[in-house]
């Protein structure tokens, strides 16, 4: 979810700088532009409402780290993803970075959220394609991805992930990671453009 001038800014960006991210869903409504609210999958969890999604639709307040049990967005991830990934942020944490949770599992109900809002954002379903998979393709309804936040930690993933078997898939979403058994051994797969070149989400 880069666009090419942003793509310039994570290069050039000290990992300390808050990032303006394009979003899967549509800027939340108060209007921060810290990347702990603008990667995809970020959105204010709301209760209470019905029919509303939330924090059981795998929506992650600010905070959330890959080690609290008490959000289904971490907890509902693949198990094996999980481990890989709390095994990388207790090596992490020795040099002060912090694995956030942006977005981790989500229910088809918030998949199609992002959707439609994403349609509406990028103004066509092949131009939203780009950033968000339907419900029925999507590795975060799988429970097969998770989107790291802060820049700083995804910059830490992009060093280190493959020894952890977390290599980076999309080449405009530095933050999304999927777990790649092998990697240790024979080093993360070559990057998908984004997720329209993935067979798994077409």
């Amino acid at each position: 979810m880069i666009a090419p001038a942003l793509a310039y800014q994570w290069q050039n960006s000290s990992s300390s700088s808050a990032r303006s991210f394009p979003p899967s869903a549509a800027p939340s409504p108060d209007g921060h532009r810290d990347d702990r609210r603008t990667t995809p999958g970020k959105m204010p969890a709301r209760r209470g409402l019905p029919g509303a999604i939330g924090e059981a639709d795998g929506v992650v307040p600010d905070g959330v780290t890959v080690f609290n049990d008490a959000f289904p967005a971490v907890t509902n991830l693949d198990p094996e993803l999980l481990k890989a990934l709390r095994r990388a942020a207790t090596d992490a944490a020795g040099e002060r970075t912090t694995f956030y949770v942006n977005s981790g599992w989500r229910s088809p109900a918030y998949q199609n959220r992002l959707l439609r809002e994403a349609v509406s954002k990028y103004g066509s379903e092949e131009a939203a394609a780009r950033w968000v998979a339907t419900a029925a393709k999507s590795l975060h309804v799988k429970g097969k991805a998770v989107d790291i936040g802060r820049s700083d930690a995804a910059k830490w993933l992009s060093r280190h992930g493959a020894q952890y078997g977390l290599c980076q898939v999309y080449a405009n979403e530095p933050w999304h990671y999927e777990l790649r058994a092998d990697a240790a051994e024979r080093g993360c797969p070559r990057m998908y453009a984004d997720p329209t070149q993935d067979p798994r989400t077409r």
